[in-house]
């Protein structure tokens, strides 16, 4: 028989101003989470928020609640529409249906250790029919303007798919959250405007790119066309994306939404909590940022290998165990959280040999502490 569910709210409890639920501690022990900034929990603010949202039908765009959330991020980041669905993937997969929607021969531009191309399901080939030449980043996530333009073709040669769209990610995620600023976006945005191609910015975490920049969404992202926004990174919100672009892209956008079965109803309950996240957790991110680049220093100092020379822009913290670590690197996960409570993720690249740290909201300086504290001891002699 089905509990009644008054008894299964019981089982959740406020602390502070997180909802903590049992499968969150065990024995009361204390957790800390750094394996993506996913893994926030609403505030309690955020499911007020919910609480009072106004709803309609969005399918039919009548939710109140979805459309201010939209006309918001379309002022915050200086464009005309906005659209909102469940996912950052599904976002980037209306981006590239909708700019390649009249052709039926595109080809994207993207970097070879882009999310679009590592971890969406090849959803750009198998969904959109949109084939893709992959070039590299430097350790700065910057393309070469040469490998973009050898990588470029037009319609007048047979042989070629149309270069249509070039994708770049703010903050590059596998590079450890490296910040793109706004004159390297401006010098894409230009060169892909003098070959008739769209710029594309999968914007996960680009919150925390403006954050650590000091710049606004708008200045940083006016040389792209078109932008996905996750709200349930750094940001915090459970659930939802939002894509900004020109009118008519949009328009093109929101009937791929429906193609991919991202139609949702009377999402504004969702919504509330992402328009809470966006206007009240952008400025705390720096703190987020700040706690990365501490963890990234004492490991450094420690004899671990950082990329970058242990340099941090944002949230992402990538690291590779010393030579003489008294640990393998298959071991540490589980010591981590067996001793010191903290979750970590490994198996990243230079051969599974990195291990990657984020910070988000649900880690303060004493959850940072437990981490470096546990690191250092487990694997230096």
């Amino acid at each position: 028989m089905m509990a009644p569910m008054t008894a299964v709210w019981r089982k959740y409890r406020l602390v502070g101003s997180h909802v903590v639920g049992r499968a969150f501690s065990t024995n009361n022990r204390r957790i800390v989470d750094l394996r993506s900034d996913t893994v926030t929990q609403p505030t309690a603010a955020m499911l007020h928020a919910a609480t009072q949202a106004t709803t309609g039908d969005d399918v039919m765009g009548e939710d109140p609640t979805v459309t201010a959330l939209e006309h918001h991020a379309a002022d915050f980041f200086g464009k005309e529409r906005a659209l909102y669905v469940p996912t950052g993937t599904m976002a980037n997969m209306c981006a590239i249906l909708s700019h390649c929607h009249y052709n039926k021969s595109a080809e994207m531009i993207i970097g070879s250790k882009s999310h679009i191309n590592l971890y969406e399901g090849g959803g750009y080939a198998n969904l959109a029919g949109v084939s893709c030449k992959q070039i590299p980043e430097d350790e700065n996530a910057i393309f070469s303007m040469d490998d973009i333009r050898d990588s470029y073709f037009s319609d007048n040669d047979d042989h070629y798919a149309k270069s249509t769209l070039i994708c770049l990610e703010n903050t590059q995620n596998m590079l450890g959250g490296v910040a793109l600023p706004a004159s390297y976006i401006s010098s894409i945005g230009k060169m892909a405007q003098e070959r008739d191609m769209k710029v594309h910015i999968d914007g996960a975490r680009i919150m925390n790119a403006a954050v650590a920049l000091n710049t606004s969404p708008s200045d940083l992202c006016e040389g792209a066309d078109s932008i996905s926004i996750c709200l349930s990174k750094g940001l915090g919100a459970p659930m939802g994306s939002i894509l900004v672009g020109e009118t008519e892209f949009i328009r093109l956008a929101r009937r791929a939404r429906k193609r991919l079965g991202g139609g949702m109803r009377q999402v504004g309950v969702i919504a509330s909590m992402g328009m809470h996240a966006l206007t009240n957790n952008v400025d705390r991110m720096a703190d987020d940022h700040s706690r990365a680049q501490r963890i990234a220093s004492e490991l450094k100092n420690a004899g671990f290998f950082l990329p970058r020379d242990g340099q941090v822009d944002t949230n992402i913290v990538f690291f590779a165990l010393p030579d003489n670590s008294k640990l393998m690197k298959e071991e540490l996960p589980a010591k981590m959280f067996e001793k010191y409570g903290v979750k970590i993720a490994g198996g990243y690249s230079k051969g599974g040999r990195m291990f990657r740290l984020v910070t988000h909201m649900d880690v303060d300086d004493e959850g940072v502490d437990a981490t470096i504290e546990g690191i250092t001891s487990l694997c230096i002699p």
